[in-house]
């Protein structure tokens, strides 16, 4: 498989792909994978697949055995057969939303610096879930601390290390309930900032956009009670 677009090359609306293969299930698995498959509590792309003057519309896209991108048609009809040429068309504005609210949640669990034990994202609007036993004294200073962080218009970057460096910098991992994938030899981290302007730096394969000021204003909406030690922080996009 060659390196996936949605990592790659986030920004890429659509794409020219080869069929590698349709599972028995009815999906397809395309190379270069330009969708983005459900993980790390990010939703699997939709849009379209194009061959030969036919169109299939994709609900949603899963991961492969091999990590690759099985496409989930929107309802059963015939498919492109292995081999044939295609064209990866993603819905934008979707993805960018979705590639928005990732960053922002980023931007959350910096303004909140406690463990993270769970968390969604959707089409503009995501959560966190924090080991918080106490609700926070001052919603508006969180919300504040947040778009602060957008209009400093911090660049996010990716790189990468190996497993055994983040086994020896367990600290860089904040999700709780969700860890890096393993078995690749390499892990991705986002960095968000560089230098001393650094805020955040983490695993995750996820997708997020170029800078924090493409986010635009976020909203803090409400800070649920998930248990004794739990508490649900939502998010929107203004």
């Amino acid at each position: 498989m060659n390196d996936p677009l949605y990592r790659t090359a986030p920004y890429e609306r659509e794409a020219a792909g080869r069929v590698r293969s349709v599972t028995a299930e009815g999906g397809v698995i395309v190379d270069p994978p330009l969708f983005y498959p459900t993980g790390g509590g990010q939703p699997g792309d939709s849009g379209w697949l194009d061959w030969s003057g036919k169109s299939i519309a994709i609900a949603t896209a899963v991961k492969a055995p091999d990590g690759g991108s099985i496409l989930v048609p929107a309802e059963p009809m015939a498919l492109p057969s292995e081999g044939a040429a295609v064209t990866q068309r993603l819905d934008w504005e979707r993805r960018h939303r979705h590639m928005r609210m990732h960053t922002a949640l980023h931007l959350l669990s910096v303004v909140i610096p406690l463990p993270v034990t769970g968390g969604a994202i959707a089409a503009g609007t995501g959560r966190l879930d924090f080991a918080m036993p106490d609700p926070p004294e001052d919603r508006d200073a969180i919300e504040e601390a947040l778009n602060a962080l957008v209009d400093e218009d911090l660049p996010v970057t990716e790189s990468w290390i190996t497993e055994a460096e983040l086994d020896a910098n367990p600290g860089l991992v904040k999700t709780m309930s969700v860890q890096p994938p393993r078995g690749a030899g390499r892990i991705r981290l986002i960095r968000i900032g560089e230098g001393a302007a650094q805020v955040d730096l983490q695993p995750c394969g996820g997708t997020h956009v170029a800078r924090t000021g493409e986010i635009g204003t976020i909203v803090l909406g409400k800070i649920a009670n998930k248990g004794k030690q739990n508490r649900r922080v939502s998010i929107s996009l203004g």
